[in-house]
């Protein structure tokens, strides 16, 4: 929702990442480091600066092709990956590997006894074309997130 929030107002975060994604003791998430976040003009808008943490960042900025906030729905598939499996979605022994992995859209296989609705959510932000990525809206619109920001929301109310 807080990503959501920013792209309603053409904010790019530019460097989500797990590090950046915070629990408070009201089990509230926040979303933390706007320190390299690109106002847009409008949705249209595209940014080129190559900027980010490597782990979490899409094919189109290794590519040094134009960006938009599927950028950073590119980078939150990739912390919701890491957050369900404890480990990276992309990673290497060096940077051109991790390059060539990201590039090449070589996805992780997810875990069998994961819900294969989280597979397929994590797999539909990790797509290789950013056209081809849904919008943060459309994400939270999905029956599978419905479902877990109600049990989230009951079991912290507890």
């Amino acid at each position: 929702m807080a990503l959501e929030y920013l792209h309603q107002r053409n904010i790019l975060h530019r460097d989500l990442k797990t590090q950046n994604i915070f629990l408070t003791k009201c089990n509230i998430i926040k979303v933390g480091d706007l320190g390299i976040a690109r106002v847009l003009e409008n949705q249209n808008d595209m940014a080129s600066t190559l900027i980010g943490t490597p782990y979490y960042m899409s094919p189109e900025l290794f590519s040094n092709k134009p960006y938009n906030h599927k950028s950073d729905v590119w980078a939150l598939g990739c912390c919701v990956y890491e957050m369900s499996t404890l480990k990276r979605a992309f990673n290497a022994r060096d940077m051109n590997s991790l390059v060539y992995r990201i590039v090449q859209g070589k996805l992780p296989q997810m875990p069998s006894k994961y819900d294969p609705h989280l597979g397929e959510l994590i797999k539909s932000m990790l797509c290789k074309r950013p056209e081809d990525r849904p919008d943060v809206k459309v994400i939270l619109r999905q029956p599978y997130i419905k479902r877990q920001i109600a049990l989230f929301l009951e079991a912290t109310k507890e």
